[in-house]
């Protein structure tokens, strides 16, 4: 195959793929529209740079909120153990009055049964 000849099938494979174009560009018959193939790849580029934006700022937004729920977790982390502590102290506080309560009680009866079983001769 020669260099012309091989130019004249490159020529017919570029003229096919021309035609080829404009059978599916309306535009070529008059009708102008914006779903032309090289259109509807910016539109859906538009649309894809946009959502992408809009995922940066939920993840973003997400971040933050992570950080500041971490900072509350600490914080409520920290009260927690401190009422932990609180609780236990108050626990023991009460079981030492119980106990003295109890011997309270205890010294009151027997004076009430000394009291009782009559006169103590001095």
């Amino acid at each position: 195959m020669g260099q012309s000849q091989s130019l004249t099938f490159a020529g017919k494979i570029a003229a096919r793929k021309i035609k080829a174009l404009r059978r599916n560009n309306p535009g070529a018959c008059g009708d102008f529209s914006l779903s032309y193939a090289p259109f509807e790849n910016a539109r859906n580029i538009k649309m894809l740079e946009a959502t992408l934006s809009q995922l940066e700022q939920l993840v973003s937004e997400l971040v933050q909120q992570n950080q500041e729920l971490l900072g509350t977790n600490q914080t409520l982390s920290a009260e927690l153990a401190q009422a932990k502590d609180e609780n236990e102290s108050l626990q023991l506080s009460l079981m030492e009055q119980e106990e003295k309560q109890g011997a309270t009680v205890a010294r009151i009866q027997a004076l009430v049964e000394r009291v009782s079983a009559g006169p103590v001769n001095a």
